[in-house]
């Protein structure tokens, strides 16, 4: 069997561009999540609140993060993408929060192929209502379940492909070490 996180070529996988797998669609309550054991999604608990993902929300494969998952992204476009499929994509920013007490970087990313979004090169660039909406999601949608989360800043690509190299890096000294 094929797990997602693991098995996609680590030549798939750079700082400037990556294989996203999708987990949760834009504008869905469901708050889907990587199997670890199996590489499938498997689906979480349905969001508390009436608030939902506003943007198509995933991983990037052959990453770990500090929080002991693959590294978050946030994939910005014109359509809402089904779970479990891969779409090739660059990093813009990175959206840096706390999540129960951990940091929990979030990569901001456009797909190649979205030819209505991939004239953005830099967070800079997106309209200031898209950072209204991504900071007021991530920053209430654990309240009603009594978890606490805060976003800080918003950076640029240079430090998203920093992030992003920092865990790949982690994931080989981790997984590739056994």
């Amino acid at each position: 069997m094929v797990n997602i996180w693991h098995d996609i070529s680590p030549d798939r996988i750079k700082p400037d561009d990556f294989v996203a797998v999708i987990e949760i669609s834009k504008g869905s309550k469901k708050k889907y999540e990587l199997d670890k054991e199996t590489g499938l999604i498997i689906l979480d608990r349905i969001l508390y609140t009436s608030t939902h993902y506003p943007a198509n929300y995933g991983f990037i494969p052959r990453t770990y993060g500090d929080d002991m998952d693959p590294l978050d992204v946030l994939v910005l476009c014109s359509e809402s993408i089904e779970p479990l499929t891969l779409v090739r994509c660059y990093p813009i920013g990175v959206m840096n929060m706390i999540d129960n007490g951990m940091g929990d970087e979030k990569i901001i990313a456009i797909p190649f192929n979205d030819p209505n979004f991939n004239i953005y090169k830099n967070i800079n660039e997106l309209p200031p209502h898209l950072f209204s909406e991504m900071r007021h999601f991530f920053s209430v949608y654990k309240e009603l379940e009594n978890k606490e989360t805060a976003v800080n800043e918003f950076s640029g690509p240079e430090e998203a492909m920093k992030i992003i190299e920092y865990c790949i890096k982690n994931y080989n000294k981790v997984f590739n070490s056994k």
